[in-house]
């Protein structure tokens, strides 16, 4: 069955909307705390310790415990390093390729005011504040390469475009008609990556320009065609994501009697954020194609940018000298996310009856709401009086419940689909984060920290990260180091690296397909590629700050 009449059916619906999914849904409601020096350092375990304005985005009544005024700004260098190759079972990729890229970043500013009521009891002081940390970072650089001998990705889209008229695919507003998710079709048979079937009148049956085709008798008098690789190509897999996230929050915090310090922010998020990927195919001898094919590449790009607006409210509570407990809930975000996508492929080939070509999409646009979920977080510390500290936080999260939501209009049917996969598939995150310091001597602060998180989404589960299908294995893990001074008037300094060791994450560049009626499926037959990726992430941090 043609696609043809699904594809006017959702032309109106689906033309200018993007395609989110429930893995865009989680990349942006999930945090990954930077913020000063001293709380990356301790592990970021400053639920219940305060007083450093890293902390305030963890717990807003940390301001309050700090019996004076300061002002921060902590600049830094991400470094990332990522190592992939094709697993074991897969064919391609088999090379180890290991990639690295340094940006420079700013992960805390801010200032928070203390106010001192001079009362021996109740509200004894009260702090305002202003404070921006670094809530997430995307910083991903991904190279992966290797030869393959019986599958290519020109031939995934001939079987992704099956089912298309090529009327339809080569019309001159073929993106306006075509849903935003099949794009790709168009761009492959408009830049000749794909083709008709030859020596027939069927005009929706496509094989790729690295395919070769032959007549095969099927011994009752008819035949039918058979096609595959026409010969080894060599492939590469690039992907460079960047980006982070902001929280800036007018923060208010007081002290009850050195006993109870309260506290609430009002977090406004700003995220930006960018994906692309390209996928490249190199004949390693041309004579073995009918086509002559020489060379394709496929590209991928996608922007996004989102404000929020959340509340958070958190206790600290010292129920004995040298412990104290705290808690903290942060409300629902609700962010408005602009995003933005191109594509575009070309080939050459020498062929005298098969041209070169190439093809560019429009870029499209999509504005929509995402609402992220509660979260919060509970910990405990203890003082050895001037001579240390140890903190232990939890904090947890459960990701059922986001929600994709129109902006402009109240009827959200339109993400039922995706709205539905969150609810069935995602779940809840746990993070436990430890931090110790020791002081020596009063001015030198020696700091160490641990963290690690568990996956929202399930490890036998895949997801669609656009048009790629990944799945994720293991946990993440976090450890720290770091050092302070603190002079004996306002100026006090703070540096510390952390290593991110971030989940495997497993990357299926494409994949085959056939149509059960009008709806293609990836026919798992075909042994596709796949790209085991290990990220990990370095942040080294100083930050400078005053007292007054």
């Amino acid at each position: 069955m043609k696609k043809t009449a699904i594809t006017l059916l959702l032309a109106g619906i689906t033309a200018s909307a993007g395609a989110q999914t429930m893995y865009d849904a989680l990349n942006y409601s999930k945090s990954d705390y930077a913020g000063t020096a001293r709380t990356v350092a301790m592990g970021n375990a400053f639920t219940a310790l305060g007083g450093d304005l890293g902390a305030v985005t963890i717990n807003p009544a940390g301001s309050a415990v700090a019996r004076y005024s300061q002002v921060t700004v902590t600049p830094g260098v991400n470094i990332s390093v990522n190592s992939a190759t094709g697993t074991e079972a897969s064919n391609g990729f088999e090379k180890n390729l290991r990639t690295s890229m340094a940006r420079f970043s700013m992960p805390n500013f801010g200032f928070t005011i203390n106010f001192d009521t001079h009362r021996t009891s109740g509200l004894k002081n009260w702090t305002l504040g202003f404070v921006a940390n670094q809530t997430a970072n995307w910083q991903d650089d991904l190279v992966a390469g290797g030869s393959n001998t019986r599958t290519s990705l020109a031939g995934s889209l001939a079987s992704f475009a099956n089912g298309y008229d090529v009327s339809d695919l080569s019309a001159d507003n073929a993106y306006d008609m075509i849903p935003v998710s099949d794009w790709r079709a168009i761009a492959a048979l408009q830049s000749r990556v794909i083709g008709l079937t030859p020596d027939t009148n069927i005009s929706d049956e496509y094989l790729g320009v690295t395919e070769n085709w032959s007549l095969v008798d099927n011994g009752d008098g008819t035949q039918h065609y058979e096609f595959g690789l026409g010969g080894a190509i060599d492939q590469t897999f690039g992907r460079r994501t960047l980006g982070n996230r902001y929280d800036y929050v007018i923060n208010l915090g007081g002290n009850i009697s050195d006993v109870v310090f309260i506290g609430a922010n009002l977090g406004i998020t700003s995220m930006r954020y960018s994906h692309e990927y390209y996928i490249r195919e190199t004949a390693q001898d041309s004579d073995l194609f009918q086509t002559q094919f020489n060379s394709l590449t496929y590209n991928y790009g996608y922007d996004a940018s989102g404000v929020g607006v959340y509340g958070k409210f958190g206790i600290i509570a010292v129920p004995v000298n040298g412990l104290r407990i705290g808690a903290a809930i942060q409300t629902p975000t609700s962010t408005s996310i602009t995003e933005t996508w191109r594509l575009s492929a070309r080939q050459t080939s020498y062929a005298e009856d098969y041209q070169s070509g190439s093809a560019e999409s429009p870029e499209g646009e999509y504005t929509y709401r995402l609402i992220s979920p509660f979260r919060f977080n509970v910990g405990a510390a203890y003082t050895f009086g001037s001579m240390g500290l140890i903190s232990v936080d939890y904090e947890m999260c459960n990701y059922k419940s986001m929600k994709f939501r129109e902006a402009d209009t109240n009827d959200n049917s339109g993400f039922d689909t995706v709205n539905s996969d969150i609810r069935s598939n995602m779940g809840a995150s746990h993070e436990v984060r430890a931090g110790v310091e020791i002081k020596p001597i009063s001015s030198l602060a020696i700091r160490a920290g641990y963290n690690f998180s568990t996956p929202a989404i399930p490890d036998d589960i895949e997801y669609e990260n656009q048009y790629l299908w990944e799945r994720i294995e293991g946990n993440t893990h976090s450890a720290s180091l770091g050092l302070g001074y603190s002079s004996k008037g306002s100026f006090f300094a703070d540096a510390a690296v952390r290593m991110t060791k971030y989940a495997d994450t497993y990357i299926y560049p494409y994949d085959y397909y056939y149509l059960d009626g009008d709806q293609p499926m990836v026919d798992t037959s075909m042994p596709t590629p796949v790209i085991l990726s290990r990220r990990t992430l370095w942040n080294v941090l100083l930050t400078i700050g005053f007292r007054f």
